[in-house]
């Protein structure tokens, strides 16, 4: 699977070690940065990793920032993209099942690289079910974003 990767400064030391994971798992990185550890802007990385889920360059996309809020508000302004906010395994499944979420975002001040890989492995794991009430919700956000 190819996967779209991005984070600020805050998240950097995370992306780096999901950028691993990812490749022991034979999936294809497309890192969009940051490449170190000096202060940036999020909306500057995680853009691009959105957009590149958004045109289908990438299947699925992991965005990194301190909290994840910042760089997941970005991600979801992109029109195709539904990014959710993840601390566990549990919602990285019901949101891959429910929503067919594209993009994942983490927090890099508050989830540790072990857990963060499980959570990754769940997500890019788990299918969208496919039923018909989550497609019929699905399509409501898509017309949300005026692409029925």
């Amino acid at each position: 699977m190819r996967i779209a990767l991005a984070s600020d400064h805050g998240g950097f030391d995370l992306k780096e070690a999901i950028a691993a994971h990812l490749k022991e798992r034979g999936d294809e990185v497309q890192d969009f940065g940051t490449f170190d550890k000096k202060s940036c802007d999020y909306p500057d990385f995680g853009v691009q990793a959105a957009r590149a889920v958004a045109d289908h360059t990438c299947e699925r996309g992991i965005v990194v920032c301190t909290t994840g809020i910042g760089i997941s508000i970005v991600a979801n302004k992109i029109p195709g993209v539904r990014c959710a906010l993840l601390h566990e395994t549990t919602s990285a499944r019901l949101t891959r099942e429910h929503n067919d979420a594209n993009v994942m975002a983490l927090g890099g001040g508050f989830t540790g690289p072990l857990l963060a890989c499980e959570i990754v492995d769940v997500f890019l794991d788990t299918p969208f079910s496919g039923e018909e009430k989550h497609v019929r919700r699905v399509g409501k956000i898509s017309e949300l974003e005026g692409r029925a």
